[in-house]
């Protein structure tokens, strides 16, 4: 990778079993050396002769490095797990400072004769090398991850997602990116000609503007701090389950925000996005949740394999359980005239269901060939036949949608693709495939004009927009 004529440093390289966690060549004109640091470990290289040199403390405290940067002359600065700043000449560490207060220093880099340092406090420090005193901090909400600077205005990264654009004078800020940042993604909404809604992990429901690319607002998904009463969503996220949101559903006066401990916040749009009402009907996590056509009623279907289905015009009282399936609900559609709903369940299961008595009807596959549903969201029917490949057994399709028109229809799945079929898609579909997730799909939805398709990823926590050409 250094040395593409000898290839001696990459051997070296792959041969060390400490983890690195940054790398960087000396800035100082015409000099080969690079410096890598990370787990236990800051090793100093020599990138035209492959050879390497262990970091000698001289007596200053070991420890393990995140960051390393070089400035002009060969100095090297590393940023340590123990807070401390430290200072090399050569493989020799010269000094360590405590500029930051706890943790350890995430990033570093040096630019025009200043040190900037980012670590886990929170703070971004200015540092004179010359006198090695700090001249300013910057002190921002997040861990500090990335941090680097360019004629006078920084650029700072955070661990909730944030990009913040900071002039080092004035301190006047821009927040220029947001984005989830714990756990997965997996609610996805929109109101018409507004905004995308997306729910996480991370005790967030943001409010994207999908005509300018950014956020807007966002609330919390709850204040209260609650476990599952039973099998909460599997999760890597530290929050507690009542913070944890796979479903959001939105109309004109309402948003109803499902937690993984199966209670679902209901907030008045028009409003500060205020809780009107806690539902706690279900015993478990919710996956999908819908509002009717005609705004009556709210459907949510829950992993304790049933729907629940409430008057959304009447203070969202409980009107029945739609009940059934063998296994959790993972996708509902509602008709047109909002009298059905046709849901999907883990055990590939399609059931219809009429509204508002939520009795099933056993007949529903002929019962409504012609009805008109205002969503084509389920996985399994007979529109959706031709969306599987040969020899796949159906969980790898996440999340289905179909255009207003119903010529396409749209899949994630757990390969990171968006695919585009012909609707309705029938046996020996072939799609046309679009990557740019790093992870799993988990929705797709077409906005009202069919002009943009939204996607979201699971673990890479991204919302992509995808226009029509």
């Amino acid at each position: 990778m250094f040395d593409a004529s000898s290839g001696a440093l990459v051997q070296k390289a792959k041969g060390d079993t400490n983890k690195i966690h940054d790398v960087c060549f000396s800035a100082q004109p015409g000099s080969t050396q690079l410096a890598t640091a990370g787990r236990k470990h800051l090793y100093f290289w020599d990138a035209k002769s492959g050879d390497k040199k262990k970091c000698l403390f001289g007596g200053n405290p070991m420890t393990s490095f995140s960051c390393v940067t070089y400035d002009a002359d060969g100095i090297c600065y590393t940023g340590g797990a123990n807070s401390k700043i430290y200072v090399w000449e050569g493989r020799n560490c010269r000094d360590t400072y405590d500029f930051h207060k706890k943790g350890f220093i995430c990033s570093i880099r040096w630019v025009d004769g200043f040190l900037y340092s980012g670590g886990k406090d929170g703070c971004v420090n200015k540092i004179d090398t010359t006198s090695m005193t700090v001249l300013k901090t910057f002190e921002f909400n997040s861990l500090v991850r990335a941090v680097d600077c360019f004629e006078n205005r920084l650029i700072v990264g955070t661990r909730d997602g944030t990009i913040h654009s900071v002039c080092c004078d004035t301190d006047e800020r821009e927040e220029i990116m947001h984005s989830h940042n714990e756990g997965e993604v997996w609610g996805l909404d929109h109101i018409p000609e507004t905004a995308v809604i997306t729910s996480g992990d991370d005790n967030q429901v943001i409010f994207w503007d999908f005509n300018n690319r950014r956020k807007f607002k966002s609330y919390e998904v709850s204040q209260r701090s609650v476990k599952a009463k039973r099998g909460g969503a599997s999760t890597l996220s530290n929050y507690p389950d009542s913070k944890c949101s796979r479903a959001v559903a939105c109309n004109a006066d309402w948003l109803a925000v499902a937690g993984n401990d199966g209670a679902v916040c209901i907030r008045s749009v028009g409003g500060d996005y205020a809780e009107h009402k806690l539902l706690e009907d279900s015993s478990e996590w919710i996956e999908v949740m819908a509002f009717s056509p005609d705004n009556k009623y709210l459907a949510v279907g829950s992993h304790d394999n049933l729907v629940y289905v409430y008057d959304a015009s009447d203070d969202f009282s409980l009107v029945g359980k739609c009940k059934g399936h063998s296994s959790y609900i993972n996708c509902l559609d509602w008709s047109e005239d909002s009298t059905f709903i046709r849901t999907n369940c883990g055990a590939y299961e399609l059931l219809f269901f009429t509204i508002p008595d939520c009795n099933q009807d056993p007949s529903g596959r002929s019962n409504t060939v012609a009805t008109v549903w205002a969503t084509e969201s389920v996985h399994f029917s007979w529109s959706t036949e031709g969306i599987y490949p040969k020899g796949t057994d159906g969980t790898h399709v996440n999340g289905v949608a179909a255009n207003a028109d119903r010529t396409i229809i749209s899949t994630g799945d757990d390969y990171g693709l968006v695919n585009l079929f012909r609707f309705p898609c029938r046996n020996g579909g072939i799609p046309r495939s679009y990557r740019g997730h790093s992870e799993h799909v988990v929705r797709v939805r077409f906005g009202e004009n069919d002009q943009y398709l939204w996607s979201i990823g699971g673990y890479d926590q991204t919302l992509m927009q995808w226009k029509k050409c």
